[in-house]
């Protein structure tokens, strides 16, 4: 799109001196901020301290210029992103790539999957002139934002500089939708500002419509993760000693708390069903790896952390997978899955992993970060939602005494991740209006 099209939007000088407000509030806050990064670089390694200056902006140049910036605020982003990060390698390969995250797990998953393909940094917090600063060492052609980290600066700078911001995987909840209309000063500025909005889902498409957003920047091209999570299939069938099939085991991943105690209390349950019955648990943080094995110990279980063994005993029927980016190798030898965030308030993570490896699937009530996503997968029978520990018990114990209908539920899950890919051609079909 022609740059003079890009700069029609102009913003009233009321929502200006919002935007400056909001600036003062953020720079007056940028004392405390530093403060915790001095805190919490003094539990992490060097190389989180001598990276903390990229948080004001202070970023190093990549390779080449005019290529793409994705930011990316943490691992689920990331991990969502790196299809369509992966397809735009391939389509042209000389573009140089730059991937921003905000969280140490977000960046340790870049390295992960991209190792030292992609230019990477922290993005710098929301202030003028560190956003300026990172975008004239950048000097992108494009900005890409992942699902929902919108930054007033950060989308003004590139604005500025007639740079094309879109917004990939688009998802706005009911809940942020009513938040951003009090602050519509502020926010609606954004909207005029942005080249493009790719909607995730009907809901989000409707709320990025109801806040204001031009039905001719808006698409609704589905979720991403479809696609994701069929291109991020592992083949393998054993990990950590362990094979598919061998022993009924339910991986639960991405937890939080109070979830490991509800999976630990399902567990002892099922046991009294089947003794051998395994459980991997994967809490979503790393920082939570030793407080979730002082949760195993106090159960008085015995139990292995995967980053202490190359193979389980088989003994062991507790499993903490202590490792970054191993959930889908885990996945891959499961019999069932849990996925967390659902029972702990926190929306819920991404079902399509496990419906990507042909899992039945078990979830808490809270699924409002992905709603579709587990609409289709409750409808098909590929999910089941269970409150608390005890129904958690009942369902492993149903699919247990009857594995042709956790069968049935795991086929139709993978069903739905393959009627519904197609994301990935419409996102790239929405961006390439910008690059001609």
């Amino acid at each position: 799109m022609p740059a003079a099209k890009r700069s029609d939007y102009k913003p009233k000088f009321v929502e200006t001196l919002c935007r400056w407000g909001y600036s003062c509030v953020l720079a007056l806050l940028i004392p405390f901020a530093i403060a915790q990064l001095v805190m919490r670089g003094s539990t992490r390694n060097k190389d989180y301290n001598r990276r903390r200056f990229e948080r004001f902006g202070f970023v190093r140049r990549p390779p080449k210029e005019n290529g793409y910036l994705f930011h990316c605020v943490s691992v689920g982003e990331v991990v969502a992103a790196s299809c369509l990060i992966k397809r735009i390698m391939r389509l042209e390969p000389d573009a140089q790539i730059t991937i921003t995250t905000t969280t140490p797990t977000g960046s340790a998953r870049v390295r992960d999957i991209f190792k030292d393909t992609v230019h990477h940094f922290y993005l710098p917090y929301d202030l003028h002139m560190a956003m300026a600063g990172m975008l004239k060492r950048v000097k992108p052609k494009m900005v890409m934002i992942t699902e929902v980290e919108l930054w007033p600066n950060l989308v003004h700078a590139c604005w500025r500089r007639h740079i094309p911001v879109v917004v990939i995987n688009a998802r706005m909840t009911d809940r942020s939708a009513k938040r951003y209309k009090k602050i519509g000063k502020l926010f609606n500025p954004m909207l005029g500002k942005l080249s493009h909005v790719c909607a995730q889902g009907q809901r989000d498409f409707d709320n990025y419509s109801w806040l204001g957003m031009d039905n001719t920047r808006l698409t609704l091209t589905n979720n991403i993760k479809f696609d994701q999570a069929s291109s991020e299939i592992n083949t393998s069938s054993h990990f950590i000693g362990i094979s598919r099939g061998e022993r009924p085991l339910l991986v639960a991943g991405s937890t939080h708390e109070p979830e490991e105690k509800a999976i630990l209390d399902a567990a002892l349950e099922v046991w009294k069903v089947l003794p051998s019955f395994r459980v991997v648990i994967v809490p979503r943080h790393p920082e939570r790896f030793d407080t979730v094995a002082k949760i195993i110990e106090k159960y008085n279980l015995s139990f292995a952390r995967t980053s202490e063994v190359t193979s389980v005993p088989d003994d062991i029927n507790v499993i903490l997978l202590d490792e970054m980016g191993k959930l889908n190798q885990a996945y891959a030898v499961a019999s069932f899955a849990f996925v967390g965030g659902s029972i702990a308030e926190r929306g819920g993570h991404n079902a399509l992993e496990p419906a990507a490896f042909s899992l039945p699937i078990l979830m808490g009530p809270h699924t409002y970060n992905n709603p579709v996503i587990c609409e289709y997968l409750q409808n098909c029978g590929a999910l089941t939602i269970v409150e608390d520990s005890a129904n958690m018990a009942s369902a492993l114990t149903r699919w247990l005494q009857k594995p042709d209908e956790a069968c049935t539920a795991g086929s139709a899950g993978n069903k739905v991740l393959l009627d519904n890919s197609g994301a990935l051609d419409a996102t790239l079909s929405c961006i390439s209006k910008y690059l001609k």
